[in-house]
């Protein structure tokens, strides 16, 4: 992996020359990671004239699944607690020569803005932006493996919740369940809090569970992700409790399918953010739908759990190979319920056969 990290670090440093700046200075954790390794969540890394640098407050331990920094790359631990690691690297960047530094303004507090700026006066700051992110967009078949890994582990512990008894139990017993199958399939953690909804509440994006208990004739909507090596997949399915399900949850069910499908269909290299989100979101236009819809179809998932590309209607760009992604349309009817299906997906070729689909639970409605 240290190849990979060093390749990740050269490309972001001709980015950087591009620009005119030859120091940059990364904080976002989650770009730290990507470009220097496993690292404590307050490490920053200093991308540096003369040498590259993780700055740490405390010197990065073993953490099982976790993995380890860059071993190419030289830790700087800060002299004592309580120092901020960003002001550090500054220091570092001025000591190394450097006259402009790259910060991810996004990221910084207008606070620690100030007190990077204010280390070493002749230390002028600009403007990294999105630059790393932009970079993570496309993804390598290293961490594409981890994100199907993680895949194949929220599968596994979805499938097994369905082979329980449901009814009568908790939307917050139901989660926290569903977390711990989570980690005992080897997952790092769950990806993002897990959403289960039933009832009135089935299909509401973003749910946080509640005491309600499952009733018969219930739609259960589950939305739930792995984290697999600091890689985030997610996945999301409805269900119908206790009976056969009635005409108009079949009816909604086939619609948000239909939706599914045209969105997943649609992904391929080349293809608008928008032209995507449109296949999907025309579905359940057509059928009346149009209001209360959620205000994007998809996004990129990695690192994090919302990534770029943002699959919405006024999104800009279009796709590449290798690019993970969420396809996730979904419809409530307040006081009714609703059916949310969401999959985890990678771009591919239509050479290589078309988009992967890494979650594979089914989405057949499901009586349970």
């Amino acid at each position: 992996m240290s190849e990979v990290y060093a390749t990740r670090r050269s490309r972001l440093r001709d980015c950087c020359n591009a620009a005119g700046t030859a120091a940059a200075l990364i904080s976002r954790p989650a770009n730290v990671r990507y470009l220097a390794g496993a690292a404590p969540q307050d490490a920053v890394l200093l991308l540096g004239r003369r040498e590259d640098l993780l700055v740490c407050a405390a010197p990065p331990d073993d953490r099982p699944g976790e993995g380890r920094p860059d071993e190419n790359l030289r830790v700087q631990t800060l002299p004592s607690p309580g120092g901020d690691t960003a002001v550090a690297a500054a220091d570092l960047a001025a000591a190394q020569g450097a006259d402009v530094l790259a910060v991810e303004e996004h990221h910084l507090t207008v606070t620690r803005y100030k007190a990077v700026s204010s280390v070493a006066p002749r230390l002028r700051l600009a403007d990294l932006g999105v630059a790393v992110e932009q970079l993570r967009v496309v993804k390598d078949e290293e961490e594409i493996s981890c994100l199907r890994i993680g895949a194949e582990i929220a599968d596994q512990a979805l499938g097994e919740l369905l082979e329980s008894i449901l009814v009568g139990r908790t939307e917050r017993h139901l989660a926290l369940e569903l977390e711990r199958r989570l980690v005992d399939h080897g997952a790092d953690g769950p990806a993002f809090a897990t959403s289960v909804a039933t009832g009135p509440n089935a299909g509401r994006r973003g749910h946080r569970p509640t005491d309600r208990r499952v009733e018969e004739g219930d739609f259960l909507s589950v939305c739930l992700g792995a984290t697999y090596r600091g890689y985030r997949c997610e996945i999301g399915r409805t269900f119908v409790i206790g009976t056969s399900p009635a005409d108009w949850q079949i009816e909604l069910y086939d619609l948000v399918f239909a939706a599914q499908r045209a969105g997943r269909e649609a992904l391929a290299p080349g293809a608008a953010y928008r032209d995507v989100d449109r296949a999907a979101r025309q579905v359940l236009d057509s059928a009346g739908y149009a209001q209360g819809l959620p205000p994007l179809i998809g996004h990129g998932v990695g690192l994090e759990i919302d990534e770029d590309p943002q699959l919405a209607p006024s999104a800009m760009g279009k796709l590449d190979a290798c690019v993970p992604v969420t396809v996730e349309p979904g419809v409530h009817l307040p006081g009714r319920g609703g059916v949310r299906i969401d999959d985890t997906l990678v771009v591919r070729p239509e050479a290589d056969g078309g988009p992967e689909l890494l979650t594979i639970t089914t989405k057949e409605l499901l009586a349970l």
